[in-house]
């Protein structure tokens, strides 16, 4: 059983027991968050797509921690200019844990 839930403006596919990096959320480590945007569900051999979301679905996930990803580095640059921006940026992410999809 698995389920494509949307948090973040991005798509994720999430079965029970996965692991996901998402977009910060602000609540405390070691709460419950419930994700109401489900846009499909697969159970068993049959797939429910939802118009746009699936009415009545679920997906409580724990927050495991808050932090910081990779740094990146932006630069920007004009040729024959002397034009050059360095910039650095790191995204802040919540590491959430999948408990139960509910249908």
């Amino acid at each position: 059983m698995y389920a494509v839930i949307e948090t973040g403006g991005k798509q994720y596919r999430v079965q029970e027991g996965d692991t996901l990096f998402i977009e910060k959320l602000s609540a405390d480590e070691g709460e419950q968050v419930v994700f109401d945007k489900v846009i499909a569900v697969s159970k068993d051999d049959s797939l429910n797509v939802g118009n746009p979301t699936v009415s009545g679905a679920t997906v409580t996930a724990k927050i495991l921690g808050h932090g910081k990803s990779k740094k990146i580095i932006v630069f920007k640059y004009k040729s024959k200019k002397h034009y050059r921006r360095k910039q650095g940026h790191r995204q802040p992410y919540t590491k959430v844990q999948i408990e139960k999809i509910n249908v």
